[in-house]
């Protein structure tokens, strides 16, 4: 009798059984998703994805333009999620969730008819095969691999599987991890949008591989492991067997991260320990050390941004706009505000890794910024499940990006609800 595969034995723990609680916690993630993608689709990138495929008709709902096939809808949806860097996190995975997971799940749903449980429990599922994946990586993955594309047609596929009768859920995790793709030289090139494509090729692919699944179409079952595997192939020093540590733990959606904020998650708790000075001394302009821990540095070290994209990875920026007005909004991140009196601030903000930060990381996001001789820190940053965004701030969160999109404030208040009560039927009838 042979060995059961990583992706056989990672099925039970997909299949166990799904509260209420845990239809909530996945409704709170759709609507953030929500106001990430709608906002996301009438930025530079988000319409040309719309005018890449504005030919495609089918039966699902697409934000922005017609309806078109399950795939397609799949890929245009998920590209708009991650167009303005304020998409969920989860901190060990390193990776976005919800642009990968819930564009598959909302088109399935929509083409096969699901009741909004059965939707909401396949985000559930989606989370968990993702993230379980993604936190087993390792950082030589991470360092050339985006994991939100390489991870994200795991869960997608497991979403879509979830929904779709006569799916094989080994198949089709074996038929994503052979489409998994996403290189960070992305990051190193300004106007790169494949960051957005990312997410949405992972959408695509995870639903691809679920519909092929169910015509009996076989994928590699030893995909994780195998000698020509995908951790054989890009995950260096990692151990896929961690794929199946705890479990019995509670869904891993739970232990997810929200973001208030515009930018990098890297540069969330700088932000945060930025807004405790700005708090306790009003504006300033004095020299600034931020310490973080290495990975913000390699992502967001900054110091002259000449881009919203690049003002969105930059720690200066990002601190000098807590330390001279507080909270970070959308149109701090616009050209007229990156090339304006910024600037002088942005050249006295310094940045240094340090290795309480490091040490702590990735289990905890946390910086410090110092100034006039006094330190403020935050060992993990706001919507953190340390220091979660309450429900109120995700659904305002979500209103105020749809409303920056130009829907009215009604319109946007009744999507918002919708999403979060789940009602797709009313939800899809109110998507602009």
């Amino acid at each position: 009798m042979r060995n059961l595969t990583l992706t056989e034995r990672l099925s039970p723990i997909l299949c166990r059984p799904i509260s209420e609680v845990d239809r909530r916690r996945a409704a709170l993630l759709f609507l953030d998703w929500t106001g990430c993608a709608v906002a996301g689709q009438v930025e530079p990138s988000g319409q040309k994805m719309t005018a890449a495929f504005k030919e495609e008709t089918g039966p699902c709902s697409r934000i922005g333009t017609g309806p078109s096939s399950p795939l397609m809808a799949a890929l245009h949806n998920g590209a708009l999620g991650n167009v303005l860097e304020m998409d969920d996190v989860d901190r060990q995975a390193v990776l976005h969730a919800a642009p990968t997971i819930i564009p598959a799940a909302l088109s399935v749903a929509e083409y096969v008819g699901a009741d909004p449980d059965k939707f909401l429990n396949a985000i559930v599922v989606g989370y968990e095969a993702t993230i379980r994946i993604g936190r087993a990586v390792g950082a030589g993955h991470y360092a050339f691999w985006h994991n939100t594309a390489t991870c994200g047609p795991f869960g997608a596929a497991a979403a879509a599987c979830y929904l779709l009768e006569n799916s094989d859920l080994v198949s089709a995790l074996g038929l994503a991890g052979t489409q998994a793709a996403g290189l960070w030289q992305t990051r190193h090139e300004p106007d790169s949008m494949a960051k957005q494509l990312h997410a949405g090729h992972a959408a695509h692919a995870g639903v691809l591989a679920a519909l092929l699944s169910v015509q009996g179409f076989q994928g590699p079952k030893s995909i994780l492991e195998g000698e020509q595997g995908f951790f054989r192939a890009m995950c260096p020093g990692a151990d896929p067997e961690d794929i199946l540590a705890n479990p019995k733990a509670e869904w891993l959606l739970h232990e997810t991260s929200l973001k208030p904020y515009p930018a990098c998650r890297h540069a969330h708790p700088a932000i945060d320990a930025a807004l405790k000075a700005f708090n306790e001394l009003g504006a300033s302009d004095s020299d600034v050390l931020v310490e973080t821990y290495a990975d913000a540095i390699k992502f967001c070290d900054r110091p002259n941004p000449q881009s919203t994209i690049e003002a969105k990875f930059s720690l200066q920026h990002s601190v000098a706009l807590a330390l001279t007005k507080g909270v970070p909004v959308l149109s701090d991140f616009e050209p007229d505000v990156v090339g304006g009196p910024l600037k002088a601030l942005r050249a006295r903000v310094s940045v240094k890794e340090t290795d309480a930060f490091s040490g702590a990381y990735p289990k905890h996001y946390g910086a410090s910024v110092t100034l006039y001789g006094k330190t403020y820190t935050a060992h993990d940053a706001y919507g953190d499940p340390e220091v979660p965004m309450s429900e109120n701030a995700v659904k305002d969160k979500a209103i105020g990006l749809m409303t920056h999109a130009g829907m009215r404030a009604k319109d946007a208040e009744r999507l918002a609800q919708a999403a979060l009560e789940s009602d797709l039927i009313k939800y899809l009838s109110l998507l602009p």
